[in-house]
């Protein structure tokens, strides 16, 4: 079994910094495309940011130059470097990593159980 496990969310004020954590654990094979997402209350999950194996990233325009993504190949981790945050930026966050299991053929995405980022104003 694959598990996803984020960490590092809490409550910080606005202008403040926050960095997310996510490890990969189990069979893996390897991890493609690794990426955050976001849901704040009574919007739709939205892509944040996203970072292939290789080291490739894009973001959402809403957090371009204040959020920064990045990778330990060899820890299965992703890590989401959130600086300069802003009230709307409240929201659960996911991780998600397009991954291969050591008994599979194919790829398949799996998702974190979310972690709570708040900033008040």
């Amino acid at each position: 079994q694959v598990q996803l496990v984020e960490s590092g969310g809490g409550l910080v004020q606005a202008g403040g910094s926050l960095r997310l954590s996510c490890a990969a654990s189990g069979s893996i094979f390897s991890i493609n495309v690794m990426a955050w997402y976001r849901q704040a209350p009574g919007k739709q999950r939205e892509s944040v940011a996203a970072i292939t194996g290789s080291g490739s990233t894009r973001y959402a325009d809403s957090v371009k130059g204040r959020f920064a993504i990045s990778r330990d190949n060899a820890k299965n981790t992703v890590y989401l470097q959130m600086n300069s945050l802003k009230p709307e930026d409240t929201a659960v966050y996911y991780c998600k990593a397009d991954l291969i299991q050591r008994s599979s053929d194919y790829y398949t995405d799996y998702w974190g159980q979310g972690t709570q980022v708040t900033v008040s104003s």
